[in-house]
């Protein structure tokens, strides 16, 4: 049965069952049941009970309404139908129902429960303490009472109740290192030292091997302005572990309180180097010593220094090689020194994206595709989503004469692409398809690449032009060559290459005249330096019968480097020859 159904059948069975339900005024005496009666609201009971567990939820309703008009002083009843009121959302129904099943039967644990999750549900935390408070004696073998009562105190930063909470936890489970380190925790919210100390002292000696507390105690002496007693601590701890983090780092927070700088120098450099100590505790260590010396205005020697030896350490993940290129890039260093720094990243973690990537763009910089392949092959193993390896991959083969390479892993990046995907970076996917199927002279394939290039990027400038362009060396689909080249001229009219396109459109198209005023707008704008759009213009010129300029033209172009098939033939024949 669907959802808004059942609620529809639910709200009418609920209307028809209130009218029928038995109404006692307040104050009047409820008679007794009979024995016909507490017969009958068991069958019924029972009954919306098996409804119940059979989906007949509206059948249900109006069974344990029934059964409610039998016994309006069922708690059971009153208990099932406060589920079916929350479903409903009507919550002071609910509720009402729900508080009265308690009253009518305080021993029900699972009444109690439920009321009690209903309190936190809508925050009314003081309720829901003094329930579970008076639960937790009722029913004092109900350990998790005590742990709800301890969520909520937290909530409500309640902290003296929360240590009496933690208190009766103690007595019924025993002392345990959770309880006495969530108490230290909290007396140290509370800022009440003493008792901190003292739990944590316990602690230490109840576990005398396990050298963790004996720190602790000593950082609680250091807190407290007792250095010398926690000096004393640690340099036992250290006496019988040398490599103990725990006790590094805290006398690296002892040299800082005394004003040993040079010591607390010595001390941080000890701390990073020590091998049992985490990464992330390194990084924060690290993270320290930079701030320190930015607000010194030191120089970056020490720092990278420190880098220099981590860094040739094992690295456990790349944290650390992270940070650096951070200080590197804040400090603005060169490539040089930032590539090893990158490398490291990759070596640890090769999937590390904004790594590579940043390698990526240090090859491309330099022109050099080769490293650029290099990059780029394994990421898209390590990061096959990443649409901007496929590209630049692409990119880096064509320019190292690897067209089939290029088109391959080019036609790989777009089947990853999602609705999610850069859409102008998936019309670029297919502009540089389109491309190489040019270059491979399959028309018909690069036209296809074309226009789903324009499906994602319908405003792609380059392809509007280029399409336009090859269609009209085709001498096809003219109209729809204009069209794509006059938006490009319309986008941006001094671009002398898009002129000469939108030109030989309407040359081809015997449209001469318009021609020569956008060949001309393309010589004022740079054409002149193209031999193609040299040529063109006297081509265009030849057929507006200035064959004079024409030849002058042909002649200009000729001097340059070009690729045209004809232009010596006109010359020589002095008129306009087609390809």
């Amino acid at each position: 049965m669907k959802k808004t159904t059942l609620f529809l059948l639910l709200i009418a069975c609920l209307l028809f069952t209130s009218c029928a339900t038995r109404k006692v005024a307040q104050g009047t005496t409820v008679p007794p049941l009979t024995e016909a009666d507490i017969r009958r609201h068991d069958y019924y009971f029972l009954e919306a009970t098996r409804q119940r567990e059979m989906e007949n939820h509206a059948d249900a309703l109006a069974l344990y309404e029934h059964c409610l008009s039998l016994n309006p002083q069922s708690a059971a009843v009153m208990y099932e139908l406060a589920q079916y009121y929350a479903f409903l959302q009507m919550p002071a129904r609910s509720r009402a129902l729900l508080e009265k099943a308690v009253e009518l039967q305080p021993d029900n644990f699972w009444y109690r429960q439920t009321l009690g999750a209903y309190y936190r549900s809508i925050k009314e935390t003081d309720k829901a303490i003094a329930l579970y408070e008076d639960m937790s004696h009722q029913f004092p073998a109900r350990g998790e009472l005590l742990m709800m009562l301890m969520d909520l105190y937290a909530q409500q930063q309640d902290y003296p109740n929360l240590i009496k909470t933690l208190d009766r936890l103690e007595v019924k489970e025993g002392k345990s290192e959770q309880i006495s380190m969530e108490k230290y925790r909290i007396y140290l919210q509370m800022s009440d030292w003493e008792s901190a100390l003292r739990e944590i002292e316990t602690l230490s000696k109840e576990y005398p091997n396990d050298l963790r507390y004996r720190v602790m105690v000593g950082d609680s002496y250091l807190d407290n302005e007792r250095p010398d007693e926690a000096l004393a601590i640690f340099q036992t701890v250290l006496a019988e572990d040398p490599e103990n983090a725990q006790a590094q780092l805290s006398m690296v927070s002892y040299y800082e309180r005394t004003g040993q700088d040079s010591l607390f120098y010595l001390q941080q450099e000890k701390v990073l180097m020590n091998r049992k100590l985490s990464s992330s505790v390194k990084v924060e260590v690290m993270r320290r010593i930079i701030l320190q010396n930015e607000q010194k205005g030191q120089d970056s020697v020490r720092v990278l220094q420190l880098f220099d030896r981590l860094l040739a350490q094992p690295q456990e993940d790349a944290g650390m090689a992270t940070l650096c290129y951070s200080y590197m890039q804040h400090r603005k260093m060169g490539d040089a020194q930032m590539i090893p720094v990158l490398e490291k990243i990759l070596e640890v973690e090769p999937d590390h994206i904004a790594a590579r990537y940043n390698l990526l763009m240090v090859a491309v910089r330099k022109n050099d595709y080769a490293e650029a392949v290099r990059i780029c092959e394994p990421a898209i193993q390590y990061n096959p989503e990443e649409l901007s390896f496929y590209y630049y991959l692409g990119v880096s083969y064509f320019q190292v004469e690897r067209n089939d390479d290029a088109l391959a892993v080019l036609q790989k990046g777009v089947t990853q692409v999602t609705p999610q995907s850069d859409k102008k970076l998936v019309s670029d996917f297919y502009t540089f398809i389109g491309d190489l199927h040019h270059t491979a002279n399959r028309m018909t394939e690069c036209y296809e690449a074309y226009d789903s290039a324009l499906v994602y990027n319908p405003d792609n400038i380059g392809v509007l032009n280029n399409y336009a362009y090859f269609l009209s060396l085709d001498r096809v689909n003219l109209d729809k060559a204009e069209e794509m080249s006059f938006r490009t001229v319309k986008a941006e009219p001094k671009n002398d290459t898009y002129l000469d396109t939108y030109a030989w459109i309407l040359f081809e198209k015997g449209r001469y005249t318009e021609a020569r005023i956008y060949i001309d707008e393309a010589m004022k704008n740079g054409g002149e330096k193209s031999a193609t759009i040299v040529e063109h213009c006297g081509d265009i010129y030849y057929m507006l019968g200035l064959a004079d300029e024409a030849l002058a033209f042909w002649k200009q172009a000729a001097a340059m480097e070009h690729d045209s098939k004809t232009l010596e033939k006109k010359i020589r024949l002095k008129k306009f020859v087609k390809d």
